[in-house]
C-alpha cells in the first residue's frame, strides 16, 4: 500500500502555470466610467456658465428697446409741435416750447399702462386711471408717483457740439443750433421728477 501512495504521489506533477497577459494601455472598465463622468461634469458646468454668461450680459441691438435709437435732425418735431412717438422704442420725444428737447418712457409711473397725447388737451393722459402729464413729462394729477421717466439722451449739432442729459433726466436746450443727430439709450432710464418739481 505504501508503495501505491507513493506512487500515485509520484505521478501527481503540477501543472504549469497559465501566463496572463495584462495590457497596461487599455483602461479598465472602472477608469473608462471615471472618465465618462469627469467628462460629463464638465460639459454640464461649461453649459452653465455659457448660460449664465449669456443672461448677465444682454446685448441689444441698434433700434430695438434697450438698445440705442438713432435718428436725424429732420426727424425730430419742430419746437412747440406734438411729441413723437416711436412705438418699438416705448418713448415719445418732445421738443418744448422753449426748444429743449427730451425723451419720456411712454409708460405710466402709476401702473405701467401708457399714456397717450392728447393735443387739444396739451398733455399726456394716461387711460387707466386718468394721471396726466406735461409736454414735458412733469405730473399734472392722478395716482402717478412722479412724472414720466426719461430716457438718456445725446444730442449731436451740426457745429459740432454734443450735448448729453445729465443724471436727473433734464431737458436737453438747442437754444436754435440745428440738430445733427439725436442717439437715446433705452437702456439707461432716469426717474422722472417728483410732484411739484419742474425741470
Amino acid at each position: 500500500m505504501a508503495t501505491a501512495a507513493q506512487g500515485t504521489s509520484a505521478v501527481v506533477e503540477k501543472a504549469p502555470k497559465k501566463q496572463v497577459v495584462v495590457d497596461v494601455a487599455a483602461p479598465s472598465r472602472r477608469e473608462f466610467l471615471y472618465y465618462i463622468w469627469g467628462g460629463s461634469m464638465a460639459l454640464l458646468l461649461g453649459q452653465a456658465t455659457a448660460g449664465l454668461i449669456w443672461f448677465a450680459l444682454p446685448r441689444f441691438r441698434e433700434g430695438e428697446f434697450g438698445g440705442t435709437f438713432r435718428f436725424s435732425g429732420g426727424d425730430i418735431p419742430a419746437a412747440g409741435e406734438p411729441p413723437l412717438a416711436i412705438p418699438e422704442g416705448r418713448f415719445h420725444i418732445a421738443h418744448l416750447e422753449d426748444g429743449r428737447l427730451v425723451t419720456l418712457y411712454g409708460v405710466c409711473t402709476h401702473l405701467g399702462c401708457l399714456p397717450k397725447w392728447d393735443d387739444p388737451n396739451v398733455r399726456f393722459n394716461c387711460p387707466c386711471h386718468g394721471s396726466q402729464y406735461n409736454r414735458d413729462g412733469t405730473w399734472i394729477t392722478g395716482p402717478a408717483p412722479r412724472g414720466l421717466d426719461r430716457f438718456r439722451t445725446t444730442v449731436s449739432f451740426t457745429n459740432g457740439e454734443v450735448e448729453q442729459q445729465d443724471e436727473v433726466g433734464t431737458p436737453i436746450p438747442v437754444n436754435g443750433r440745428e440738430i445733427s443727430e439725436i442717439a437715446i439709450d433705452t437702456g439707461d432710464r432716469v426717474n422722472g421728477p417728483a410732484h411739484g418739481v419742474t425741470l
